[in-house]
């Protein structure tokens, strides 16, 4: 998250947008009919960091995972988008209208002092843009900012896993293979990083439709940050309640994981069959 001296907090959606978006959503929640647990660990009040995993593609997923905290909640969890997003006529403003703000350390901590509920993905793009090897792994680094700012405003954490996108799509082509070296050179032009590469997948057949699979979002109780915020070592703290979260991120994912291999509704099939 980098520094903004004076950030732009667009509002939540109004309820027509809500409206709308679960409107446009609906084919898909069918096509995945997503299972939330936990859901009573994400505060009706005050501020929060929502933090977990990125799924490939990222944007798979996570619309109805939001959409179901809303209707869980009333609450909409606000997302910090990569500045890469914001360049973009047309996709920029549909995320405003929906509430997401630049990643940065100044739009993050402005939603906290409105007592928001904040989205964060310490993975960032990068944990997007899967490589073959890369399911349901956390590509956080030794990254702290979130934690830093948690623990700044006080605000508690409620960590999250998202399980389901990854078996939606089976990665053909990775960032690091030879044939996606043009878009590794395009990468490093535009950001100075040349692994920010999409990976080549195909879902249902050999189309881009995800496959029919079931997701999965489980939310786990609140981290505290108030006694961090009292010890000295400001970097330490930071490290110790990222090191929790992650901890916890990894934990709800294995859950999940294992609630996935035994559920009977996983696939459309068993679905249709009235198995799950």
């Amino acid at each position: 998250m980098n520094q903004d001296a004076a950030p732009s907090i667009p509002d939540p959606p109004s309820a027509d947008a809500v409206r709308a978006a679960a409107a446009a959503l609906a084919p898909m929640r069918w096509w995945t009919s997503p299972r939330f647990s936990g859901l009573e660990h994400v505060p009706r009040s005050g501020r929060v960091l929502l933090v977990g995993n990125h799924t490939v593609f990222g944007l798979v997923d996570v619309p109805l995972m939001v959409l179901g905290i809303h209707e869980a909640t009333g609450r909409w969890a606000r997302g910090l988008g990569d500045h890469a997003h914001f360049r973009i006529p047309g996709w920029r403003d549909l995320l405003q209208t929906f509430g997401t703000v630049p990643g940065t350390r100044a739009h993050c901590a402005a939603l906290m002092a409105a007592d928001q509920p904040v989205l964060v993905f310490p993975g960032g793009g990068r944990e997007v843009m899967k490589r073959k090897d890369e399911a349901y792994r956390l590509l956080w680094k030794e990254r702290v900012g979130f934690a830093r700012l948690a623990i700044e405003h006080r605000c508690p954490v409620v960590p999250f896993a998202a399980v389901g996108a990854e078996e939606a799509y089976d990665i053909l082509v990775d960032g690091d293979h030879p044939l996606r070296a043009v878009g590794r050179a395009l990468a490093r032009r535009v950001d100075g990083r040349g692994d920010m590469v999409f990976p080549i997948a195909r879902g249902l057949g050999p189309t881009p439709v995800p496959k029919p699979e079931r997701f999965y979002f489980a939310f786990g109780p609140p981290i505290a940050t108030t006694g961090l915020a009292r010890r000295k070592d400001r970097q330490a703290a930071a490290g110790h309640l990222r090191d929790e979260v992650r901890g916890e991120v990894e934990r709800l994912i294995a859950q999940q994981r294992a609630v996935q291999a035994a559920d009977p509704g996983r696939r459309l099939s068993g679905r249709i069959l009235g198995r799950g």
